[in-house]
C-alpha cells in the first residue's frame, strides 16, 4: 500500500473511532430537556403513546466500552492501521500458507496410502470417497450430472447403474478417466434405405424385448447378422473391448424408442470421453474412479 493510501486509511480510522468514542462518552452525560412527567414531549396515537427518557443501562455501557477496547487492541495486534503490520506480525498470506501446508501434508499422506489400494477397495474409504465426490462434481458433473445419472442429449452414460460400455471394474474405470474413450457408431444412411433402417431398428427393439414389428425385424435380421454383429455380437450383447453397447438390455445411451434408434443407425453416433490424465493426474483420477465405482454399487446408500 502506498504512503498516500496508508495515510488515508489512518485518517478514516482515527476520525470514525474518535467521533464514535466521543459520542459514547458524551451521550450518557448529555442533558435532554424533558417534561415534568419525564417524557420528551413526542407523542403518537393522539397522545396515547409518549416518548420517555431513561439513562442507558449499565450493561450496555460496559459492553460498548469492551467493544471499543477490542477495536483498539485489534489495531495494535493486527494489520489494519495503514501500513502498520501489527505487533503480532500476522498476515493473511502467512495464515493461508500455513493452512495450505498442513492440508498438503495430510493429503500427501492419504494419497500415498490410497495409491497402494485397488479402486474397488478404495471405494470403501470414506475420506477417499469424500474427495472423489468433490473432484467428480468439479470435473465430471457437467456431462454426467451431479449424481451421475447421465445425459442423453450429450451421450454421457449414467454411472449409477451396472451397465458399462467398456467394463465396470476399478482399473477399467480408471483407464477411462485417465485416457478417455472415443465411441464410434458408423452412419449407415448411405448404405441402406429408410425401410431397411426401420427393419434394423425393429431388430434392436426385439433384442431388447421391447414392442416391435416382428415382420420388419425378420426382414432386417440378415443385415444385422452380417453387419451389426461384427461389433454388437450375434446376439446383440455388445463388446466392451470396442465400447459396443449391449442391445439386449434396457439402458440406452441416446434413447431406445423406434425413432431414436433409426436416427442412430442412419446418422451414427460419435461419443467422446475426454482424457483427464493431464488435468487430474493419476492420484486424483484414482479417487474419482473409486467414487464412480461406488455409484454403481449402491451410491451414497452403499457407502460405509
Amino acid at each position: 500500500m502506498s504512503e498516500f493510501w496508508a495515510g488515508w486509511v489512518i485518517v478514516l480510522i482515527v476520525f470514525n473511532l474518535g467521533v464514535t468514542f466521543f459520542l459514547f462518552l458524551w451521550g450518557p452525560r448529555a442533558k435532554v430537556p424533558v417534561l415534568p412527567d419525564g417524557t420528551t414531549g413526542h407523542a403518537w396515537a393522539n397522545g396515547a403513546i409518549r416518548e420517555g427518557m431513561h439513562r442507558l443501562p449499565l450493561w450496555w455501557v460496559l459492553i460498548s466500552f469492551a467493544l471499543f477496547f477490542s477495536a483498539f487492541a485489534y489495531l495494535v495486534l493486527y494489520p489494519g492501521f495503514g501500513n502498520f503490520k501489527g505487533t503480532l506480525g500476522w498476515t493473511s498470506h502467512a495464515e493461508l500458507a500455513r493452512h495450505t501446508a498442513g492440508n498438503d501434508a495430510l493429503l500427501a499422506a492419504n494419497m500415498q496410502r490410497w495409491a497402494k489400494l485397488p479402486v474397488e477397495q478404495l471405494a470403501g474409504d470414506r475420506d477417499a470417497l469424500a474427495m472423489g465426490e468433490v473432484l467428480f462434481r468439479d470435473n465430471c458433473a457437467a456431462c454426467h450430472g451431479r449424481a451421475g445419472h447421465g445425459n442423453r442429449e450429450l451421450g454421457a452414460p449414467a454411472l449409477d447403474d451396472a451397465v458399462w460400455l467398456y467394463g465396470g471394474d476399478g482399473e477399467t474405470i480408471l483407464t477411462s478417466i485417465l485416457d478417455g474413450r472415443r465411441g464410434v457408431m458408423p452412419a449407415w444412411g448411405q448404405q441402406y434405405k429408410d425401410d431397411e433402417i426401420a427393419n434394423l431398428a425393429n431388430v434392436v427393439l426385439g433384442l431388447a424385448g421391447a414392442p416391435h414389428d416382428a415382420a420388419k425385424a425378420a426382414a432386417g435380421k440378415e443385415v444385422f447378422t452380417t453387419v451389426c454383429a461384427a461389433c454388437h455380437g450375434a446376439e446383440g450383447q455388445g463388446n466392451p473391448a470396442m465400447g459396443a453397447p449391449n442391445l439386449t438390455g434396457k439402458a440406452w445411451l441416446y434413447g431406445g424408442d423406434l425413432e431414436t434408434l433409426e436416427t442412430t443407425i442412419r446418422g451414427g453416433r460419435g461419443g467422446i470421453m475426454p482424457a483427464w490424465r493431464t488435468r487430474l493426474g493419476e492420484n486424483d483420477a484414482r479417487v474419482v474412479a473409486a467414487y464412480v465405482y461406488s455409484l454403481s454399487h449402491g451410491g451414497a446408500a452403499g457407502r460405509p
